[in-house]
């Protein structure tokens, strides 16, 4: 008897349907798979056929073989098992034939019939509700992800046995638990906690309200690590449909905690400077995502920058273009999802004191060779660009908050995001620091004085073209800022200051 049930195989971080196949038949008793399967598929038909023995439903001596289809699309992982029992329980009429009918199924059996989560179960049940499945069955440690998708009803189940008796009729779906709302920034970490360093917190601000690059340069404890920690603080709260971008990025990964599966604030990346480029882009014979697409709509924050390895920091090179990478293997190309802040922070020089001679001994080559340690195109990525002064005796020893609070940058930060929203409806742009080159002029018109000052900085400054088009991104913010529809000479002048600190720099 010829039986099916669809599932969905992940590709990355999507998730496509598949039809899993079964057939039991006479001859010469024996459990063979075919499809393209990777070695954890293959070894399902042990668990299928131990599970259904031990929740007694033992399969009768007979030839039973499945099929995985389409077959040029690899399978990997353990979420193939509860499917592939329930298609051979079909084919033994076991089920009723109707019973799996526009149901997607996925679940991980363990040798007594328990049903174990599986990654991946957001994009698996959104591809079931663009497939138009009526149901999808799931296990229960992943009911809380499958309930995101309020478009199409999910059950989860725990055991073989309540699957069975599911779709029998004999029970009912237990109520789904509802996802966590977004949670609140805590009160622990506040920007008026840093002291002084005003044109910092304003290129936070910038940063944070067009998600622009930001590279942070000081000596050792003048607060960059400070202010990176609480750039998270007051970055624009995600929307529903970022939540789910960035949840099903967690899923795949396998990163959703049991308690807490739904991403509800901005990540927050920070590698450690041994973290090698395949670390930060994702790999492995099946890639699973990096750092980078981990930092995905969030912060990728990299503390001593040029610590890292060359080969780590020019990965970064073509995700800060393209906002997308591409892993190619011999099983298939992977795409993964990549906008994100890139938050840099690096010493002046080795020791960390230049330019005061009293305190730095470093030579003029050593500085030149530690700064050239970043590379000049990957430099020309960041928008704004800060030198962070020492904190004085005075200041470092106030007690209490001082200065604009998080809670009030977050609050211009949300304006002008709302601004942004209203720009790009109906694109898929969601930031500034997104507009592509070609829309540069319809989205960044600009007042005279402001045209005629860039255009004397291409001049004076040695401008690249790339640099120009990131500085009309800054102005575009600063001017939202502001609440401002069109980029007048003072927006220019910030986005041009915070270009300046480079120039100075290098």
């Amino acid at each position: 008897m010829f039986d099916q049930v669809m599932s969905a195989a992940l590709v990355g971080i999507e998730a496509l349907p598949v039809r899993v196949e079964a057939d039991v038949s006479d001859g010469l008793p024996g459990f063979s798979m075919v499809g393209s399967l990777g070695p954890q598929v293959k070894e399902a038909g042990d668990r299928v056929r131990t599970a259904l023995r031990n929740v007694g439903l033992a399969l009768p001596p007979r030839r039973i073989t499945i099929n995985i289809s389409p077959a040029d699309v690899r399978k990997e992982g353990t979420r193939f098992d509860l499917p592939i029992a329930l298609a051979i329980l079909l084919s033994e009429a076991a089920l009723p034939k109707t019973a799996l009918e526009g149901v997607m199924v996925l679940g991980e059996l363990s040798l007594d019939g328990r049903i174990n989560g599986v990654p991946g179960v957001l994009a698996s049940v959104m591809a079931a509700r663009d497939a138009g499945c009526r149901l999808c069955l799931v296990p229960a440690d992943n009911a809380v992800e499958a309930a995101i998708v309020t478009e199409i009803p999910s059950a989860g189940v725990a055991t073989l046995k309540e699957a069975v008796a599911l779709l029998k009729g004999e029970s009912a779906p237990a109520p789904l638990p509802q996802p966590a709302l977004p949670s609140e920034m805590g009160p622990l970490a506040d920007m008026s906690d840093i002291r002084g360093q005003d044109s910092v917190k304003q290129a936070a601000v910038l940063a944070a309200a067009g998600f622009h690059n930001l590279m942070m340069c000081g000596p050792p404890g003048s607060g960059k690590s400070m202010l990176a920690r609480r750039l998270v603080t007051i970055l624009p709260t995600l929307s529903r449909e970022e939540r789910l971008e960035i949840t099903k990025i967690y899923s795949a990964a396998g990163l959703l905690a049991p308690d807490h599966p739904v991403i509800t604030d901005r990540p927050f990346r920070s590698p450690h400077h041994t973290a090698s480029d395949r670390a930060m882009t994702g790999g492995g014979a099946v890639p699973r995502p990096g750092e980078i697409t981990l930092a995905h709509r969030g912060v990728l924050f990299l503390d001593e920058m040029p610590e890292f390895s060359r080969n780590a920091l020019e990965v970064l090179r073509q995700p800060l273009e393209d906002r997308e990478i591409t892993i190619s293997r011999v099983a298939g190309t992977y795409h993964y999802p990549a906008s994100f802040l890139l938050l840099g922070a690096m010493n002046p020089c080795p020791c960390g004191y230049y330019p005061d001679r009293q305190r730095c001994s470093c030579r003029p080559e050593m500085v030149r060779r530690y700064e050239e340690r970043i590379s000049r195109p990957l430099l020309d990525r960041f928008d704004l660009f800060v030198y962070t002064q020492a904190v004085g005796y005075e200041d470092l020893m106030k007690t209490g908050r001082e200065g604009t609070t998080s809670a009030q940058l977050r609050a211009r930060v949300e304006k002008a995001r709302q601004i942004q929203e209203r720009r790009f409806a109906g694109s898929p742009i969601f930031f500034n620091a997104e507009i592509p080159a070609s829309r540069l002029e319809e989205f960044c018109p600009l007042t005279e004085g402001a045209s005629a000052l860039l255009e004397r900085a291409f001049h004076r400054m040695g401008l690249t073209g790339r640099a120009v088009h990131r500085i009309l991104r800054v102005a575009r913010t600063a001017a939202d800022l502001e609440e401002e529809a069109v980029i007048g000479k003072s927006h220019m002048e910030d986005a041009l200051f915070y270009r300046l600190k480079e120039a100075g720099e290098r």
